[in-house]
């Protein structure tokens, strides 16, 4: 074996040049750096122009463990955090030991110098370089906590980066502690970048050329971006308790909403936050909660309770992998089936998963659209990839924000139907299998009567309208006094336990998703819509589906790919030509089970093709693409 302390030299065979991204990965121990190397790297670059996107996985405990923090560049634009590994740079021993076999054959190895010693695996055509980051930090800088600025600036100069954008980087995150500490933190990186080149004179194979430095460009990650979609979505409170992967959005918003005249409350538990959330809600405030699967399954009763009483509520699920505590800080597609059918009993709620980092902003705006909107719980469904990610996007166009507002309740208007519209105190003996009390409405009419003398009409709450949206009052409003509460009730909100009523408002919460449905954000679409080989895919797996189809096509497959963004209610009308139009259709997700390929056969029943991976990980662009090469040779 090649001793790896010994750096070979490359030859013109071995530049990465020619490829269409580069994946460089950073692994090491919690707490070692990894993440602010990653992290301010993906900036760099960014600033350089490039594409990035970053994909990070990181032990459960509190501290220690193993964590990687991967970053993408292109000069295109990128889908997913890629497949093998370029360049891996090991922090230490595990950091070669658990990522060295993802190396591409002709990748690079780079490691701290002295903290990887055991080079075990075979290296082929890989090759490997020893950086001494520990001890320049150390022994030049004197400043041991310089040295994931001592890899950045390393890793800048093996991609030829221009030194000027990321000086005035330095100063921009290091200001606020201080002159002495920007100067430190500018004086690592050009030790670093020294080293490379000095040392390493075909680092020239390693430049991807970049592309243009966009002005309205970001680096974001999808749970930052979600927060910012809340705010810009009217939401003024956040009641949660901490849980990865959401605690970002809780502690985001932390800092935000008091901006805005708004307040984050850390409540004892889950259940208590969602209480609060509907307490908010109920007072005419736009609230939410954030959360992950384990805290989802403690809001359920205050699901039903939100279905119920008709209160607006937005509840985002960030999945990770479970059942129980499962693998905290680990990716899967899991909770689909909670948000869809959860609860006991029936009651309406939508469910939205956004498909990439920026389409986290617009889905967030319309989960407080639909709750205003329909008066019904909506989950906002992420998971552990699309939130930890950074990504590099265009800003957000704000002047395309609209918001909808619930349907207030107006004491001038005629809409308060009087009693003869319905059937409130009409004696029935029997419907349906039901044996139904006499008079069960009475005391209606003679509130009815007693409010008439008084010159109004006694407000419906629940009145029973075409689409099933009642006008809602505010605590405080003449005349709009109601009881909420989670027993089923009439429309003027009294307890009502009869077979005719429970039917009628049964029907009435439930229509609201016809009309939601019918209004469902557009899907993501791309492909040639008249191939018979089809992709339908959701949330964070659509990238992947994405990427596997452009490659697909460049094989020559005709393919056609949707990913509807409202997963319940089914928008059927955007899914029923495309199902009906295609000879095979594959459903990528990151379940066991396939829960959203139940759900769809459900109604269409069609023998879909099943693509499920559940270890904990992405789904990888390469699996999928050779499920669809099976179909096609095939």
């Amino acid at each position: 074996m090649v001793a790896m302390a010994e750096r070979p030299t490359m030859t013109e065979e071995q530049t990465l040049e020619q490829r269409h991204s580069i994946v460089i990965r950073m692994g090491g121990e919690s707490g070692e750096g990894v993440k602010s190397t990653g992290e301010l790297f993906a900036q760099v670059a960014a600033r350089a122009g490039f594409k990035v996107l970053t994909f990070q996985t990181y032990p459960a405990e509190i501290k220690g463990g193993h964590s990687v923090y991967q970053v993408r560049l292109s000069s295109e634009d990128l889908y997913t955090e890629g497949a093998a590994l370029d360049i891996l740079l090991a922090f230490n021993q595990e950091g070669y030991d658990k990522s060295y076999e993802e190396l591409h054959d002709d990748g690079l190895l780079l490691y701290d110098d002295g903290a990887v010693t055991d080079f075990h695996y075979e290296q082929g055509g890989k090759r490997a370089l020893a950086l001494p980051m520990t001890k320049i930090a150390k022994g030049e800088l004197k400043f041991e906590l310089g040295k994931n600025v001592v890899a950045v600036g390393m890793l800048a100069a093996l991609f030829g980066m221009d030194v000027e954008p990321i000086n005035r980087l330095l100063t921009e995150k290091f200001l606020r502690k201080g002159e002495d500490v920007v100067a430190k933190n500018k004086q690592a990186f050009q030790l670093g970048f020294r080293y490379i080149e000095e040392s390493f004179p075909e680092r020239a194979n390693y430049y991807l050329k970049a592309g243009a430095v966009e002005e309205d460009s970001i680096i974001i990650s999808g749970n930052q971006l979600l927060s910012m979609g809340c705010i810009a979505g009217g939401c003024t409170h956040l009641f949660g308790y901490p849980i990865t992967p959401a605690s970002d959005i809780m502690e985001f918003l932390a800092g935000e909403l008091p901006k805005v005249g708004g307040a984050v409350v850390q409540a004892e538990d889950e259940i208590a936050s969602m209480g609060m959330v509907l307490g908010a809600s109920y007072t005419g405030k736009r609230a939410m909660t954030s959360t992950s699967g384990p805290g989802l399954s403690l809001m359920v009763e205050m699901l039903g309770l939100s279905g119920m009483a008709e209160i607006p509520a937005v509840i985002v699920d960030v999945q990770r992998t479970g059942p129980s505590t499962g693998m905290p800080t680990k990716q899967e597609q899991g909770d689909l089936n909670m948000a869809v059918y959860a609860g006991h009993g029936e009651f309406p709620r939508i469910v939205l998963a956004p498909t990439d980092v920026a389409d986290c902003f617009w889905r967030a705006i319309d989960a407080f659209n639909f709750a205003e909107r329909y008066q019904v719980p909506v989950i906002l469904l992420s998971d552990t990839t699309l939130s930890v990610r950074t990504q590099s996007i265009h800003k957000p166009d704000l002047s395309k924000i609209k918001l909808i507002p619930r349907v207030l309740y107006d004491p001038t208007a005629s809409a308060n139907a009087t009693l003869d519209q319905h059937t409130l105190s009409t004696p029935v003996a029997q419907h349906g299998n039901g044996t139904l009390p006499e008079n069960d409405g009475e005391g209606d009419e003679v509130d009815m009567e007693l409010a008439a003398s008084r010159g109004f009409e006694l407000y419906q709450r629940y009145a029973v309208t075409e689409d099933g949206v009642s006008p809602m009052s505010i605590p405080g409003q003449a005349g709009g006094q109601y009881t909420s509460s989670g027993l089923e009730h009439n429309e003027f909100s009294r307890p009502r336990y009869d077979v005719i009523n429970h039917t009628r408002m049964t029907d009435k919460r439930h229509r609201k998703l016809i009309g939601a449905a019918q209004n469902a954000p557009e899907p993501f679409r791309a492909g040639d819509p008249a191939a018979e080989l089809g992709i339908i895919t959701w949330g964070s797996a659509t990238g992947v589906a994405y990427e596997a189809l452009l490659e697909a096509q460049k094989q020559g497959v005709k393919l056609d790919l949707i990913a509807p963004r409202m997963i319940w209610p089914i928008p059927t009308q955007q899914l029923d030509d495309f199902i009906a139009s295609k000879r095979v259709i594959i459903i990528p997700e990151v379940n066991f089970s396939g829960q959203f390929a139940n759900l769809l056969n459900t109604h269409y029943r069609k023998d879909f093709v099943r693509l499920n991976v559940y270890g904990g990980a992405p789904l990888k662009s390469s699996l999928l693409l050779a499920k669809i090469m099976e179909y096609v040779n095939h």
